[in-house]
Parts: C-alpha cells; structure tokens; sequence
C-alpha cells in the first residue's frame, strides 16, 4: 500500500468514525490528490480550528479560488458546520476531510472531474 492510499484509508476512517459519513472512495480519492504534496507534512496536512488565519485560507485558496464560490453563500456558516461535524474536541482534523466534507456541502463534486 503506498503512503497515499494509507493515507486515504485512514481520512476514509475519520469520515465513518468521527464525522457520521460512508465516504465515497473514489471522491476523497479526488480530494486528497487534490491536496499535492500538503497532505504529507505534519502541519499543512491539518487544518487548525482555532486558529482564525487558517480558517481564512481555507475559506479563501478552498472555497473561493478551487471551488468558485462567492463569499454570499455563508462560507463561514459552511466551515462552522464542517468544524462542529468533525467534532471540535478532534484535535487533529484532516484537511483531505474538511475538504471532502465541504465540497460535498456545497455539492461541487464535479469540479474535480474536470481535466486539466
């Protein structure tokens, strides 16, 4: 098994266990190579709850550059939700998973199908 496939095995295990979510395997396969190289260092390969600038960037390089959303749509509201989804005592919280949970919030699966 190659260091991503354990990888996904393990984002796959935090969506069933500590999020309440069957995965799509091949969507969150998606996801996590869409993260690059991000997932294999310990600290950009978490997404930081409490730290305010990191929930920025999510909402920022995430939400409005990869998936196009405008900040109308109640980003914050979104992220909040994928926080508390995840559970806010998990300290440590995948950003494959919080990507995962929020594309699949606002639906925009179908942005990694696109070719580039």
């Amino acid at each position: 098994m190659s260091k991503r496939d354990a990888l996904i095995a393990k984002y796959a295990e935090d969506l069933k266990s500590k999020c309440g979510v069957e995965p799509d395997m091949d969507f969150l396969k998606k996801v996590t190579i869409g993260c690059g190289p991000a997932i294999y260092n310990a600290d950009s390969s978490l997404v930081s709850s409490s730290d305010n600038s990191e929930l920025e960037r999510v909402k920022t390089n995430f939400l409005m550059k990869k998936l196009g959303l405008s900040e109308s749509e109640d980003l914050d509201g979104a992220i909040a939700s994928v926080i508390d989804q995840y559970g806010k005592s998990t300290k440590q919280k995948h950003r494959a998973v919080v990507y995962y949970l929020l594309a699949k919030h606002f639906k925009k699966e179908a942005i990694y199908d696109k070719k580039k």
